[in-house]
C-alpha cells in the first residue's frame, strides 16, 4: 500500500515501526497545519515523552550547523537515535525551507540520522505549532534525541529555543557576537554556551565577557535558583574539535533537570505554550470571520466595534 493512501493512524503505525517514508508524510502534513496536523498531534501525543529535546542557535555564520552535523554524526556512536529539525529560511519565490542548513549537515550526518528542513515563512505563527507537532512526531517515531536548529539570533530563535529541554547558544570569538546574544535575550534562554571557531584569535576574549555577563546574571538575581550556571564550551565543529565535550555538557544539563525535578516543569511549560499558541490562532481564525460581517462603514468606533466582536466570540 502507498504511503500516500494510509491514514494518519496507519502513517503512525508505520512512522513506529521504522518506516522513514512515513514519517516523512508526517512532518509535511503536520507543517501544512490543519485538522490532519491536528489529529497526528492527538494520535502522537500519548507515545511522546522519551526524547531529550536540544535546541541550538546562535547568530547567523556562528557555525550551528556544521555543529549539529558534527553531533549527529557523533550521536549514533553513543548508541542513540538522534532527529534534526532544521528551522531554515523561507525561499523568497516558493516559500518553502532554502535548506542551506541541511545542505551543510548531509556533509558530515550519519545515516541513521533523520534530517528535516522546516520554512520560517518569515515568521513564527506557523513554528509555533509546526515544531512541537514535528517534535512529536520524531518522539513518537523513537528518535532520541531531538534537535532543533534555528536560523540565526532573534524572536523566532528564542521562541523556538523555548521548546526544548536544552538550549545552546553559539557564538564566535568575537566581542560583538555576545553582545548580539545578550541583546536577544538569549543570555536569559541559555542552558550551554559553545564558542565555535575557537582556534581563530580572540576566542579567550570571548570567553571571558561571557563569564563577565555571567556573573551579572547572578549579582542581578537572574541566575537559576537551584545554583546552574550554563558551561562555557570551547569548540571547532569544522573538524569535530570540542564536539564531544559539547554533548557532554548537553548530558550534565539534562541530568541537572532529572534530579532537580525541572525536566517535567519545563515540559508542563511548554506545553501550555503551545495550547496557549492554539487557542491565540483559533480566536484570531474566528476574529477574521466576526470582522468579514462587519459594516466598516459604521459610525461606531473601533473599540466599541471589537467590544462587539468580542462579547460575540467570548458571550
Amino acid at each position: 500500500m502507498s504511503i500516500r493512501s494510509l491514514s494518519p493512524d496507519g502513517l503512525v503505525e508505520a512512522a513506529r515501526s521504522g518506516n522513514r517514508r512515513a514519517i516523512g508524510r508526517l512532518l509535511t502534513l503536520v507543517e501544512r497545519g490543519g485538522e490532519a496536523a491536528d489529529e497526528i498531534t492527538d494520535l502522537t501525543h500519548p507515545h511522546t515523552g522519551g526524547a531529550h529535546v536540544v535546541g541550538i542557535t546562535g547568530a547567523p555564520g556562528a557555525g550551528k550547523s556544521t555543529l549539529t552535523g558534527q553531533l549527529t554524526k557523533l550521536l549514533p556512536t553513543l548508541g542513540t537515535r538522534p532527529a534534526v529539525l532544521a528551522v531554515d529560511p523561507s525561499s523568497p519565490l516558493s516559500g518553502g525551507a532554502i535548506l542551506g542548513d541541511r545542505v551543510r549537515m548531509d556533509g558530515v550526518a550519519g545515516k541513521d540520522v533523520f534530517i528535516r528542513s522546516v520554512a520560517t515563512r518569515g515568521h513564527a505563527g506557523g513554528l509555533a505549532l509546526s515544531v512541537p507537532g514535528s517534535v512529536r512526531v520524531f518522539d513518537a517515531a523513537g528518535f532520541d534525541p531531538v534537535i532543533i536548529e534555528t536560523v540565526g539570533v532573534g524572536q523566532v530563535e528564542v521562541d523556538v529555543v523555548g521548546a526544548a529541554d536544552t538550549a545552546v547558544v553559539v557564538v564566535n570569538p568575537g566581542w560583538g557576537d555576545a553582545v548580539q546574544a545578550n541583546k536577544a535575550g538569549l543570555l536569559e534562554v541559555a542552558d550551554v554556551f559553545v564558542i565555535n571557531k575557537a582556534d581563530r584569535p580572540g576566542a579567550s576574549d570571548t570567553r571571558r565577557d561571557l563569564e563577565l555577563m555571567l556573573d551579572l546574571s547572578h549579582t542581578t538575581g537572574q541566575e537559576d535558583e537551584s545554583g546552574y550556571r550554563p558551561p562555557i564550551v570551547m569548540a571547532t565543529a569544522t573538524d569535530g574539535s570540542g564536539v564531544e565535550e559539547v554533548w557532554e555538557a548537553v548530558e550534565a544539563h539534562r541530568r541537572h533537570l532529572v534530579s532537580t525535578g525541572k525536566l517535567a516543569t519545563r515540559r508542563t511549560a511548554r506545553l501550555r505554550y503551545e495550547i496557549q499558541n492554539r487557542v491565540e490562532q483559533r480566536i484570531h481564525a474566528a476574529a477574521e470571520e466576526a470582522l468579514d460581517d462587519v459594516d466598516l462603514s459604521d459610525t461606531r468606533s473601533p473599540t466599541e466595534l471589537a467590544d462587539e466582536i468580542s462579547d460575540r466570540l467570548l458571550g
